[in-house]
């Protein structure tokens, strides 16, 4: 719905934080095709890289339309659409990781705590968005568009160098049990 309604507006942001949704859904995906596997350690690292992978891409299309918009001054559509969705997900993906983290820590499971982690970023993410979405309905302030989806193109870059290492589920063990022994 969010690549939908960023089309519509050419909204960058917009489009940028459906191909995040998204490739958060293919990567939780990949993570199940994993486990499903006789061996799910032999396929870890070649699952992280597909991820990663997608994580580039995404970055990559970001950077080059955010750039293109910045340069050719593309004005964005008011979207009221795009301003429900990444309102609705900054009040509710909070609540969500809260309770991702509270069902992780409860069962001993780094992966959902990690989870819990990246869904709290889609929230930051969500607020990116809203904050170019409205500044440009308000203002014409059609520059916040672009810059906000330079944001998701940070955050996609970063999460694909910690897939691509394998650093986000060896840090939320390390940060699990630190919990846990100072608990």
């Amino acid at each position: 719905m969010a690549i939908t309604a960023g089309s519509i507006a050419s909204s960058t942001a917009l489009i940028a934080f459906g191909l995040d949704s998204t490739i958060e859904v293919l990567s939780a995906a990949a993570v199940v095709w994993q486990f499903t596997r006789r061996d799910p350690e032999r396929w870890e690292k070649g699952t992280l890289r597909v991820i990663a992978v997608a994580f580039f891409a995404l970055a990559a299309y970001v950077i080059a339309t955010s750039i293109l918009a910045l340069t050719l001054r593309a004005e964005v559509e008011h979207s009221t659409l795009g301003i429900v969705i990444t309102a609705l997900s900054v009040l509710v993906m909070p609540f969500l990781s809260l309770a991702e983290r509270r069902t992780g820590r409860e069962l001993g499971s780094a992966t959902a705590v990690a989870d819990s982690k990246q869904t709290l970023i889609c929230a930051y993410l969500s607020a990116a968005v809203l904050v170019g979405l409205v500044l440009n309905t308000m203002f014409g302030w059609w520059w916040a568009d672009a810059i906000a989806g330079l944001v998701i193109a940070g955050f996609a870059v970063r999460e694909g160098i910690e897939a691509w290492r394998g650093d986000a589920c060896a840090t939320s063990v390390g940060m699990l049990l630190e919990e846990e022994h100072a608990s």
